[in-house]
């Protein structure tokens, strides 16, 4: 297969990390006999540095032209402590989601057995946890109208959602459920708010064209709550933009590290994977950033193309990299392992499928059909 891959280094370790993913992509040329064409681009407060713009005509060019996004991640000390700043990096990846239609996050929390002595929560409460949140991602009060009044002491962020734009990540998220443990878990504010309403109507009413999935509602407040308490009870869980960032956050901490932690934003023509943290500034350049959530985004791009023996050989690879302890510190602490290492280790450790049957494909999966 031959696949054109725009990639996004973006800031802070995010070009550390995705060198990593990047490694991983040309043994999997190698090893699978595929082409990989990969073209970098600036993005965030590189770009602004640059052309004064967070994301640049040729780079959002670039990603409509190309079959898939590898992108690191965005965000800068310089603009986080200047309130004033008019132009922002994050900007730039809004206008991105917009542009390219990527309407729905889909993020796997997957405990790998490796790492249950990492988790804050007891391990009767974390151990088997496997969900995916679906987030709606280019609706909601990010993209609302904001207003500030003229003396700075008023302001207000409009949210606001139509029924097509819940409808379509509801039936993903379903054929999603389908695949997985046929469980669906709408969060929403219901008792409060006119959109969360307009959400359960929606949701409820699309429920009923899959009547093997079980489906249920949630209160944003409790769901916070059952998943700290136990987060074995979810299978898929379906939010809107808000309430699925502040999820997604929350579900990290199971883990232990949000270094572990994938995603996809798809829509109906492009497709853009990326790791679950932000851009850590305080670590750029010091070779301590965990490649892992990196590594596992690059699987989940493989997923998405049905290369699926190629996904699990990088997933095989990460997991005996947790197996032989070569990790980085934020995972074991006392680990002696850098970012360009744990790259390296699990890149030269991608071999095809028979010689990974030793590796239980059911500790180390992404979970089932993630990707739709």
């Amino acid at each position: 297969m031959q696949l054109k891959i725009a990639l996004l280094g973006g800031d802070g370790i995010g070009p550390e990390v995705l060198a990593q993913s990047v490694k991983c992509l040309k043994a999997i040329e190698e090893t699978f006999n595929h082409r990989f064409e990969l073209v970098e681009a600036p993005f965030g407060a590189i770009a602004i540095s640059g052309s004064g713009r967070p994301l640049p005509d040729e780079t959002l060019e670039l990603c409509r032209k190309s079959d898939a996004i590898l992108f690191g991640s965005i965000g800068s000390l310089e603009y986080d402590n200047n309130p004033e700043a008019k132009v922002r990096p994050e900007q730039g990846l809004l206008r991105l989601r917009k542009e390219l239609e990527l309407f729905a996050s889909i993020r796997p929390i997957k405990m790998f057995p490796a790492f249950l002595g990492n988790s804050p929560l007891k391990r009767n409460i974390v151990e088997n946890t496997d969900l995916v949140i679906f987030r709606e991602l280019t609706g909601g009060i990010y993209f609302g109208e904001k207003t500030l009044s003229e003396d700075g002491t008023t302001a207000s962020d409009l949210c606001s959602y139509s029924e097509g734009e819940i409808s379509r990540i509801t039936h993903l998220a379903f054929k999603s459920a389908k695949k997985r443990r046929k469980k669906l878990t709408l969060v929403d504010k219901a008792n409060v708010l006119e959109t969360s309403r307009l959400w359960r109507k929606t949701v409820t009413e699309i429920s009923k064209s899959y009547p093997d999935v079980e489906f249920e509602c949630l209160f944003i407040d409790n769901a916070a709550v059952q998943m700290m308490l136990n987060p074995r009870q979810f299978d898929v869980v379906l939010t809107d933009n808000m309430f699925g960032d502040i999820l997604s956050d929350q579900g990290s901490v199971i883990l232990g590290s949000v270094g572990l932690l994938p995603s996809a934003s798809v829509g109906i023509d492009n497709a853009m994977f990326e790791p679950f943290h932000g851009s850590y500034p305080q670590a750029k350049g010091k070779n301590i950033a965990n490649p892992v959530a990196s590594i596992l985004s690059t699987a989940m791009l493989l997923q998405h193309f049905n290369l699926n023996e190629e996904a699990n050989a990088i997933v095989a690879a990460v997991h005996k990299s947790f197996m032989k302890k070569v990790v980085t510190t934020d995972v074991l602490g006392s680990s002696k392992y850098g970012t360009d290492y744990v790259g390296d280790f699990i890149s030269e450790n991608i071999v095809e499928s028979d010689e990974n049957q030793s590796i239980n494909d059911e500790n180390i999966g992404l979970g089932k059909s993630t990707i739709i």
